[in-house]
């Protein structure tokens, strides 16, 4: 594999220590990572398994940070179960995407985008509305995060505001800790993945070490920031970077 050229490092540079840490706070950075490893000129398979290489120790990094907002969270949910069903999730995603022919990822992956981008703009507004009429319980919501984890495992983008709604139908009105376990059971699905690509040598790994230890620095800024940035700015920035890269993979084919 060819080395990156100096714009296609930097765009890397960029992009994961964006992605780290709006991943952190909003989710949404592989809507920043995959792009540019295409970009970079990497195969789309290849860069979504890659993307998820790089990603992963900033997701941990995060959690970190968010410690003490996750251990307050533990005696409202069923963490044993969710880390389980996240980690079979993520599993049975990863398989699926290693299984799908690259011809065929790449013309579902503007449809994929789309959804992302879609349940960024749409899923606060659309979770507020349902949890004035509906609530769901516990069996529901480990059904629901192991929906989450095989298509987080498959690809991921808005896996953060799927999970977010998911604890907000449940009864979590505390962000900090809604996004210490959203961080936790993000990453659980992703070890795996990320094991399973590595395992099935699906990562460029010049990129992904380059991307890596940007995405850590950012996933570790992210949760700082995230108490001082106004939620809704970020949403809206993620949205309109999901936008301009879904109708740029339109556009292109």
């Amino acid at each position: 594999m060819p080395l990156p050229g100096p714009g296609h490092l930097a765009l890397l540079i960029v992009a994961s220590l964006l992605a780290g840490a709006l991943n952190a706070v909003a989710g949404g950075g592989s809507f920043l990572t995959f792009p540019a490893l295409v970009l970079a000129g990497v195969p789309p398979v290849i860069a979504n398994a890659t993307s998820t290489v790089a990603l992963l120790p900033g997701t941990f990094a995060s959690a970190w940070v968010y410690r003490r907002d996750i251990g307050a969270a533990r005696g409202q949910l069923p963490m044993t179960a969710f880390v389980m069903v996240s980690l079979i999730g993520g599993a049975a995603g990863s398989i699926l995407l290693l299984l799908t022919p690259e011809q065929l990822f790449a013309d579902i992956v503007p449809w994929l985008l789309l959804f992302g981008t879609l349940v960024f703009a749409l899923g606060r507004p659309l979770t507020d509305a349902l949890r004035r009429h509906a609530h769901i319980g516990v069996p529901a919501l480990v059904v629901a995060q192991a929906l989450i984890g095989i298509y987080g495992g498959y690809f991921g983008g808005g896996i953060g505001i799927l999970m977010l709604a998911m604890l907000g139908l449940y009864g979590m009105t505390e962000i900090h800790a809604m996004n210490g376990v959203k961080t936790v059971l993000s990453g659980c699905m992703n070890v795996v993945a990320a094991a399973i690509f590595i395992a099935a040598r699906a990562v460029w790994w010049r990129e992904a070490l380059v991307m890596l230890f940007a995405a850590i620095v950012g996933g570790w800024i992210g949760p700082l920031l995230a108490r001082r940035v106004s939620p809704a700015r970020l949403r809206l920035f993620v949205v309109g970077v999901g936008l301009v890269m879904t109708a740029w993979f339109f556009a292109r084919g």
